[in-house]
């Protein structure tokens, strides 16, 4: 059996619901296809099951991509207060944590709710456990399930990447843009932790779960927040975020103790030189198993003010050379997608194949840590809903 529409959304997640319910209130008939038993599995799961749905310092630099403009007409005219309104319109208390991310105060189901609801609204058809079996051009859009098929002048790809397949994460988006001719950008994890090489872990897998503030930087990104170590490498935020940005082989650089000394009790001539005083120097910057393992592998060559003063830049300049990821199954995000040179940046549809467009995660476009990846898939969402 066919079913005709005028808009159909692959994906049940933030953006596909976001542009189905644009779309909706324009008077289009959407249906949405879902290939899990239940809309929005990845929205559940964030912010610790809070979901930091947006983040109220939004602009186009907290964003990677190979056009670092594309992003800004899509969040210009969908902005965190937009989404704020229609949380607060259906009265989910929230609050901010650090830094303009927003939380649910209470579980993220509710940001699942609050689309479900606005669907509902504006007629928006839902089928979920739908294997799709192929897709083709054919007066617009023709997409062939495994009972079924569906039809409509608008097809819009919101199948995000590839982070997290157990939760049923693909290649499906961007398989699909290559087969409309439209290029992509090799997808790679995005916002994931950082792995020890052989030598590393040796020296710190021990120390899994000490915290420190720290400044993580790679090229032109440096971010200052919370790394943790875990038995397998580094993690936290600082790491996640300049995760994104590194490549295999590359060094990241990491200031362990920013804006702090942990020489200059030695300024004073009337304090020993030795190893116990370096210790507690070092634990007055440092968590104390930290501080001891560093003092322990980066002991000074002397007690000269020359040696001291390598010893202190070494802890501000930290070279890191990861041996590789943990990969999509730790992945918050994925780096790369569809190309933004071959869509409109203002609609999101494809230059090449009219009525065809790409939203959220399957574009190359990819948000900082800290509710910047919900916010694109709004606003995205919203652009393409709109150009219906």
């Amino acid at each position: 059996m066919t079913h005709n529409s005028d808009v159909i959304v692959l994906g049940g997640g933030a953006a596909g619901l976001m542009c189905a319910i644009e779309a909706g209130k324009r008077g289009r008939r959407v249906i949405v296809l879902e290939r899990a038993d239940r809309l929005g599995k990845k929205i559940l799961i964030s912010g610790g099951g809070r979901c930091n749905f947006t983040n109220l310092h939004c602009s186009s630099s907290n964003f990677l991509s190979a056009n670092p403009h594309f992003a800004k007409s899509a969040l210009a005219r969908y902005t965190p207060e937009d989404f704020i309104a229609l949380v607060e319109k259906h009265g989910i208390a929230y609050h901010e944590k650090k830094l303009g991310q927003l939380f649910c105060d209470g579980p993220a189901a509710q940001i699942v709710a609050l689309l479900e609801k606005e669907c509902l609204a504006v007629g928006v058809q839902i089928v979920l456990n739908t294997q799709i079996v192929e897709v083709r051009r054919s007066d617009g859009f023709l997409v062939q399930c495994m009972n079924d098929a569906y039809q409509a002048r608008s097809l819009v790809v919101a199948t995000g990447g590839l982070s997290i397949p157990k939760m049923g994460a693909t290649s499906f988006g961007y398989d699909l843009a290559r087969k409309f001719g439209i290029a992509t950008h090799d997808p790679r994890p995005a916002l994931v932790p950082l792995l020890w090489k052989e030598e590393e872990r040796r020296h710190f897998a021990d120390l899994a779960g000490v915290s420190a503030d720290v400044i993580a930087s790679h090229g032109s990104q440096t971010f200052r927040e919370n790394m943790l170590f875990t038995h397998r490498g580094i993690s936290g935020p600082a790491v996640l975020q300049i995760s994104s940005y590194w490549r295999e082989g590359a060094s990241i650089l990491i200031d362990l103790a920013p804006g702090q000394s942990s020489i200059s009790a030695f300024n004073d001539p009337k304090t020993v030189r030795n190893a116990s005083a370096l210790r507690a120097a070092l634990r007055a910057v440092l968590p104390n198993r930290l501080a001891d393992r560093w003092a322990e592998l980066h002991a000074p060559t002397a007690w000269t003010n020359a040696a001291l003063d390598e010893f202190d830049r070494q802890l501000h300049e930290w070279t890191f050379t990861p041996a590789e990821t943990e990969g999509y199954e730790k992945a918050e995000v994925t780096a790369g997608g569809v190309d933004t040179t071959e869509l409109s940046a203002k609609t999101m549809e494809s230059i090449k194949v009219p009525g065809l467009f790409f939203i959220g995660e399957v574009v190359d476009v990819t948000g900082h840590l800290g509710g910047f990846n919900f916010q694109w898939a709004w606003a995205s969402g919203a652009a393409a809903g709109r150009a219906m």
